[in-house]
């Protein structure tokens, strides 16, 4: 029976001040290392040992996956990684604090900028200090200026069905170290979760969340491997 891990990263530096971060590469805070670490050891616990690996382009959800799989054992397994499982693009809030765009916007727009499932925030300027045209890794790809839910589901679930998919139907164990909104286009789409009710799902950092596929790549109830 194959197997989906999801694990979001750990806590980033970002996340530990409270700013909208999206695809501005942030790196993990000391407590997200030990969630990485520890979300590797509770795989070994379990026995559940991922054989292929997915993941971002952004450093957070990178050194989640190694972090992991060094305490798992796994360090050496096949990885890929690409620009569709990056975080949501969160626009022109970029590197703001969340508490202090509330305060400015209202906590009414900011939580619509932030959960509802079509409605993206103010697009980034070109040419300001969160621009990413000039970085290396995103060479040729058309990077978004600001994504709602649906646009990034619109990245995520091809290349689920293109590439991570077949390698459940081929019998791999497959991690994905990701963000909360890349995973939270992952868990609608395999739970068959609502437009609506997707608004209200919180992915947890460094909580591996598990689904199990039978034999037509039906998956099962998603869990938190900790109560596995």
């Amino acid at each position: 029976m194959p197997s989906l891990i999801l694990v979001r990263h750990g806590q980033s530096q970002w996340n530990l001040e409270n700013r909208f971060t999206g695809w501005w590469d942030v790196d993990l805070t000391e407590k997200g290392v030990a969630e990485a670490t520890a979300a590797g050891e509770l795989l070994a616990e379990k026995g559940l040992l991922p054989t292929i690996a997915f993941t971002s382009l952004q450093k957070r959800a990178i050194k989640t996956l190694h972090l992991a799989l060094e305490a798992c054992g796994r360090l050496w397994i096949p990885e890929f990684k690409d620009w569709r499982l990056n975080e949501r693009h969160y626009g022109g809030l970029t590197g703001l604090d969340k508490a202090a765009t509330a305060a400015l916007h209202g906590d009414e727009q900011v939580k619509i900028w932030r959960r509802s499932f079509d409605i993206p925030p103010p697009p980034l300027a070109a040419g300001g200090e969160f621009d990413l045209a000039a970085d290396p890794r995103y060479a040729g790809i058309a990077i978004p200026s600001t994504e709602s839910l649906k646009l990034t589901i619109e990245r995520v679930l091809p290349y689920w069905e293109a590439t991570i998919r077949p390698q459940l139907a081929a019998g791999q164990t497959v991690i994905v170290a990701a963000h909360g909104n890349s995973l939270r286009a992952l868990v609608k789409h395999l739970s068959n979760i609502s437009d609506a009710d997707i608004t209200d799902l919180e992915i947890p950092t460094g909580q591996p969340i598990i689904y199990d596929f039978d034999d037509a790549l039906v998956p099962g109830e998603r869990h938190y491997l900790k109560d596995r």
